[in-house]
């Protein structure tokens, strides 16, 4: 009886342990069906990044035929980009012109959301339009008179064309911060105003330490776009080499006959990392800010 009781208890482990296994596989297909099409996207846009890096480790020979994985791995690529053309320089350029960019942006575009969303006067709302308006005006249309402008200033070829334009703000952060601004409680602002606080502190020491994640989203946004951006230097620095920044560095791998294409892409898989790294730790604080923004209009 005892001997029957105990295989008895072997075979409902037995098919304990096999329920188990089913639920597992179950929720893990619906886990799958759910997130499916996040799935699919996630590896249709991963793809182009994961070949890039594939042919970064392939020969100059390999990487010009239809070959899917490098035989060998050429890791000295990373080592010979920085031999071939001043790639450091080239880093240390767009890195000098993005955080100029993003510390222009940030000074010009916090005050103006201050005033468009904080403060009552009068044409505040036909102004904000106005700056709203100037997002939809293509950059192409105005590319003409402003590289004029900058020409007769003398700017060309040098940094100044990049950077000086972001310490007159950005449309786009000055859209975001007012929106944030706006969902800040006003009874804040008044209580502040009580204690004699004048509208610049309360701006610097309330209104900006609230408002660290939206100011944090437009810093990065501004950051990114500086760094990734191919036709302003292309237009201002082009001439002078020593000024090259990575965006239009790249092109010299690129010749009239021949194209080093395994460097090419080294050099953008160089490109990419840190823009990778720096959303990687900074995506929650990023993701904060663009949700903030959007709470009150």
């Amino acid at each position: 009886m005892s001997q029957f009781t105990e295989e008895k208890l072997k075979l409902i482990d037995r098919e304990a342990v096999i329920l188990k296994r089913k639920k597992k596989f179950k929720d893990f297909l619906q886990t799958v069906g759910d997130h499916s099409a996040l799935i699919t996207m996630s590896v249709i846009f991963a793809f182009p990044l994961f070949m890039v890096f594939i042919i970064s480790l392939m020969s100059a020979g390999q990487a010009e035929t239809r070959s899917f994985w490098p035989k060998p791995f050429v890791w000295h690529n990373y080592i010979e980009v920085f031999t071939t053309v001043p790639f450091l320089k080239w880093t240390l350029n767009t890195m000098f012109v993005s955080v100029m960019g993003t510390i222009g942006v940030v000074i010009s575009s916090v005050p103006a959301a201050y005033v468009l969303s904080r403060l009552q006067w009068k044409g505040r709302h036909t102004t904000f339009l106005i700056i709203l308006g100037t997002m939809m005006l293509p950059g192409q249309v105005t590319q003409i008179p402003v590289y004029i402008i900058f020409a007769k200033l003398g700017w060309i070829p040098s940094f100044l064309p990049l950077i000086v334009p972001a310490f007159f703000g950005s449309a786009f952060s000055i859209f975001l911060l007012r929106q944030f601004f706006t969902s800040i409680p006003d009874e804040i602002s008044d209580a502040a105003r009580i204690d004699g606080c004048n509208e610049f502190k309360l701006m610097m020491r309330i209104v900006v330490p609230l408002a660290k994640p939206a100011i944090s989203a437009i810093a990065l946004f501004a950051f990114l776009g500086s760094w990734n951006d191919f036709f302003g230097p292309l237009l201002y620095i082009a001439e002078n080499p020593d000024l090259y920044t990575l965006g239009i560095g790249l092109n010299a791998f690129k010749g009239d006959h021949h194209t080093e294409t395994s460097l090419m892409m080294t050099a953008s898989v160089l490109f990419m990392l840190p823009v990778i790294v720096i959303f990687f730790f900074s995506q929650k604080v990023f993701i904060e800010g663009v949700t903030l923004t959007g709470v009150k209009g």
